[in-house]
């Protein structure tokens, strides 16, 4: 009886067959098997639309489709076609590494069963089963294992990343960017994204070694950061920064030394906006004091004010005012020296009585008195007559008081 090969090539001899020629048919066997167990080979299919028959070498070594692993190669021009015969049954380690944008399809040489291709743009590995599994109609499958590459586009699913590294950005479905990522070489701290059961809220929490930091966000630009609540209502998010208090002219009172006029009132027209102003005369500097006491998350540092006022008559004269202020703690004595005066620049009236003037906000003005949180500030506000040139009262109707806060509220 005659020898009989295997799918891949194995001869398979007859007792008694083949007699002093068995060394050398046992050694071709075995190199065949090797290069089933663990051989490499490239497979050039370059060029257009085309189809590459692996055969199989009864008796002999060397048959592409008898290599474990298997790297097609080649420029190519249009979709490939790459077969097998049908009673293959193995399974191969297959690295697309052609160039061209066309597909590679790996199959039986025919029949209807199932076949792996290689999009166009794929140019990964894969781990196929050939299963030989039907004499007219087998099967080749992809086990699925290949698919992540190095450089390879792929989809994960239902997988697990523990400790991942990711490099400078997170990227969308459309391959545009969704986040920026920025390395810091002695980084000790970090964000913690958690999750929360049913009625709880998830959180993003400040980790990382240090005991006490927070988390900043930054906006580009004239940007602001805003927020929805459940209603879905969007406002801006409220930042620690530069505010302001309202000092009306009924919340002062004239200093007992050159003080200004006592708190007038004037109607002008019936039911329109009647004046309640401290009323300063041209003649020499007079005063008025008002107390604030600050939010706890004042920064204690300096502060900016901007007057409001008028004058009764036509003149256009400029009007200067100057404050001055000086902090008081709990247990500290009242009898103590205003910080110095800081004038904010004069304003030319516009000319007509009664018209609202404010003035530019003034530079910084230093609180004497080495300000705390929980102090109450006490504040000169004067008319410097020698920085302006008004020939009629300045009516003070107010004062805005501008500072900065260091912290997120009061508590």
């Amino acid at each position: 009886m005659a020898s009989t090969y295997t799918g891949l090539g194995v001869q398979l001899m007859t007792t008694g067959e083949k007699a002093g020629t068995w060394g050398t048919l046992t050694n071709t066997n075995w190199n065949i098997m090797e290069q089933i167990a663990g051989g490499y080979i490239e497979e050039d299919i370059n060029g257009g639309a085309q189809t590459t028959t692996l055969s199989v070498n009864d008796g002999t070594a060397g048959a592409t489709l008898a290599h474990r692993v298997i790297k097609f190669t080649g420029a190519i021009t249009g979709n490939q076609i790459v077969t097998i015969p049908l009673d293959v049954q193995t399974f191969y380690f297959i690295d697309n590494g052609t160039t061209g944008a066309y597909t590679v399809q790996f199959k039986y040489v025919s029949g209807s069963g199932g076949t792996v291709t290689w999009a166009a743009t794929d140019k990964g590995n894969k781990i196929i089963y050939a299963a030989a599994d039907d004499g007219t109609n087998p099967n080749i499958i992809d086990f699925g294992m290949g698919n992540v590459t190095l450089t390879g586009t792929e989809t994960l699913t239902n997988k697990t990343l523990t400790s991942p590294k990711i490099g400078t950005s997170i990227l969308d479905t459309n391959g545009l960017q969704l986040a920026l990522l920025t390395a810091t070489g002695s980084a000790v701290n970090e964000i913690t994204l958690a999750n929360a059961a049913s009625g709880s809220n998830p959180t993003l929490t400040a980790s990382g070694d240090d005991a006490n930091i927070g988390i900043s966000l930054a906006t580009k630009g004239s940007g602001v950061i805003k927020a929805e609540d459940g209603g879905g209502t969007v406002a801006a998010v409220k930042i620690a920064g530069k505010e302001t208090i309202w000092v009306p002219a009924t919340a002062m009172y004239a200093a007992s030394t050159n003080g200004c006029a006592d708190i007038a009132q004037v109607e002008l027209t019936a039911q329109y906006p009647e004046v309640k102003s401290l009323d300063f005369d041209t003649s020499s500097d007079e005063y008025a004091q008002f107390a604030v006491a600050f939010p706890k998350s004042w920064n204690e540092s300096t502060v900016t004010f901007q007057t409001y006022w008028s004058v009764s008559g036509t003149n256009t004269g400029t009007v200067c005012f100057a404050v001055q202020g000086v902090a008081v703690s709990s247990d500290d004595t009242l009898d103590v020296a205003m910080g110095s005066a800081v004038a904010n620049t004069a304003l030319a009236a516009s000319g007509t009585t009664n018209d609202l003037m404010v003035n530019a906000e003034s530079g910084a003005v230093t609180i004497g008195g080495s300000p705390a949180a929980g102090d109450e500030v006490f504040f000169n506000v004067y008319r410097d007559v020698s920085a302006d040139d008004q020939t009629a009262d300045a009516r003070l109707v107010g004062l805005k008081l501008f500072y900065t806060t260091d912290a997120a509220n009061d508590e």
